[in-house]
């Protein structure tokens, strides 16, 4: 078997790889035309951030295991896949204020295709009765550098897996470990991620989870749709309310738009995977996720439409629960709770899709899906989802 392994970092071991470039000639195998480099960026923000590009010949991608192991951008040939932030990253950790007063700091760093929200908390940030920042926004782990990364290359297959630990711990407190594998295939449109989240703790501990992937142009436009196997749909405030007539479609840029959230419980098959589609207004290109609601049982969708200086974005966003402030969800009993050394894990795929036929397949499957069923759609906040 052509298969090979090299250990980028293992700060146990004080092994570190600052640069390194992997090809077929590295490997052997019949798989040819892919590659994977690792490197350390300079220069502002983005100073000491360790970046791994890879790139299956068709599909390219950057993984950031200095934040969390998080997807920064990807490209399907010469269509930009993610999104355009106000801020320079990929952002290094030590620049994100996570716990200021405002318990916002985590949007300091915020510029990825896709970013962990959690391990402990992933909603809106929650104070105590004296004021204090008990949860900041979106949790810790997307600022918690990885500190065991590795890449594993099938030459056969041509499988490439890129594998991190992360841990978010603080004495007397939580103390949880992320392990993720990032995998992708020669000529793949997309890349897979399995996720495991230990306890690491001598004690019960509850978690969330959720995938915040965000998408701007070119696949975001004026007439761009939403589309998924929708069971239930509530808008998470009075301001999202207003559009519930048209929540699945974008809108154009506008400067003082205020955010969107809609919150929703979505349709599966017997085993459990479902799938949700955003098409632009032409239905030539678009981006599906596909995952089980056994693991990931709800889905919202964050509709940010602002001039593209302020970032003109949507997130779309499986998860263990909706971010809401954490006590609240806790309440609603949406914390996964894993005992001492207990473990959960999570799948998500990712495929772009630059063909017609191929947005058009996708929603067929997502038709198929819904199979007539009619959704219900709530036209103000319900209890028991939004918080007060």
């Amino acid at each position: 078997m052509a298969q090979k392994s090299w250990t980028l970092l293992d700060a146990d071991k004080q092994q570190y790889i600052e640069k390194i470039s992997i090809g077929p000639a590295d490997v052997g195998g019949a798989a040819k035309g892919y590659s994977v480099t690792k490197t350390r960026l300079r220069g502002g923000l983005r100073e000491g951030v360790d970046v791994i590009e890879v790139d299956n010949g068709r599909f390219r991608f950057v993984v950031v295991p200095t934040r969390g192991m998080g997807i920064w951008k990807a490209w399907l040939g010469d269509m930009t896949v993610g999104w355009k932030s106000p801020n320079r990253g990929p952002v290094h950790p030590a620049y994100v204020p996570l716990m200021e007063p405002s318990g916002l700091g985590w949007l300091d760093g915020f510029d990825e295709l896709l970013v962990r929200c959690g391990l402990e908390s992933n909603g809106a940030p929650e104070f105590a009765e004296d004021g204090k920042l008990a949860y900041p926004l979106h949790g810790k782990i997307a600022n918690r550098p990885a500190h065991y990364v590795e890449v594993s290359v099938d030459g056969d297959t041509g499988e490439i897996t890129i594998r991190g630990v992360v841990d978010e711990t603080r004495f007397h407190f939580a103390k949880l470990r992320l392990t993720s594998e990032i995998k992708t295939k020669v000529g793949e449109p997309g890349f897979r991620i399995h996720d495991t989240v230990e306890n690491l703790s001598g004690k019960t501990a509850g978690t969330q989870m959720l995938y915040h992937t965000n998408f701007g142009s070119p696949l975001l436009e004026p007439g761009s749709k939403f589309v998924a196997p929708l069971k239930t749909v509530v808008p998470r405030n009075d301001h999202a309310a207003e559009d519930i007539k048209s929540w699945q479609d974008y809108p154009g840029e506008k400067a003082d738009y205020e955010e969107q959230v809609y919150f929703m419980h979505l349709l599966a098959d017997k085993q459990g995977n479902t799938q949700t589609l955003l098409k632009d207004a032409h239905g030539m290109r678009g981006a599906s996720m596909y995952f089980n609601v056994k693991q990931l049982p709800v889905y919202t969708v964050w509709k940010d439409t602002a001039a593209a200086e302020d970032g003109y974005v949507t997130g779309l966003e499986p998860g263990t629960n909706f971010p809401n402030p954490r006590t609240y969800e806790g309440q609603q009993k949406r914390v996964v709770e894993l005992a001492p050394g207990g473990k959960t894990s999570y799948d998500l795929r990712i495929e772009i899709h630059d063909k017609a036929a191929d947005v058009e397949r996708a929603e067929k499957a997502i038709a198929a899906l819904q199979s007539g069923q009619k959704p219900k759609v709530f036209e103000t906040p319900q209890e028991g989802w939004c918080a007060p």
